[in-house]
């Protein structure tokens, strides 16, 4: 067992990285600088989404981006299950909700927890308030997972659907 375990510095946090070992009501300095590493790195996938323009037909902004065209789309002419989640995040940047959900429902989802999860990162920079003593009972991982692997596949089906019947992309 630590000996340190529950034991606070001067500053209310504990030695532990996210300092919950029970007695700490603050996270420790290096918990503090993860969160704001993890912040930081969401807030630039939501500037890159920012600085390109999405894609009208729905698929392919990624390639703005400078990156290859996908391979599974060109082969099959269906979309993956990834296609349209660049696109889906460039209009969540700019606002418009509505064709971020429409071009791909699981590209919506993970922009939106990107957005979350900045927010939350800078706050716990900011505070040392650890976020996830908020979730602990409000959140069973499993299910969470379950409910996220359904959602993508339910995004992936209505992305082959709407390319299919030509309703793929924003007007």
């Amino acid at each position: 067992m630590d000996s340190t375990r529950g034991r606070l510095d001067k500053n209310g946090a504990s030695g532990m990285p996210f300092g919950n070992d029970g007695a700490s009501p603050r996270l420790s300095f290096r918990g503090r600088l993860i969160a704001l590493v993890l912040a930081l790195g969401c807030l630039m996938v939501l500037v890159t989404a920012a600085s390109i323009t999405p894609a009208r037909k729905g698929v392919e902004t990624h390639l703005q981006l400078g990156l290859s065209p996908c391979s599974f789309y060109r082969t099959t002419g269906i979309p993956g299950p990834d296609c349209g989640m660049t696109t889906s995040f460039a209009w969540f940047v700019r606002g418009n909700l509505v064709a971020s959900f429409y071009v791909q429902p699981m590209g919506f989802v993970l922009a939106l927890l990107t957005m979350v999860t900045a927010t939350s990162g800078v706050f716990v920079a900011l505070t040392g308030q650890p976020v996830y003593s908020h979730l602990r009972y409000r959140v069973y991982p499993p299910f969470v997972l379950m409910i996220l692997v359904i959602w993508a596949l339910a995004a992936w089906a209505w992305k082959a659907y709407s390319h299919a019947h030509g309703l793929d992309g924003w007007p």
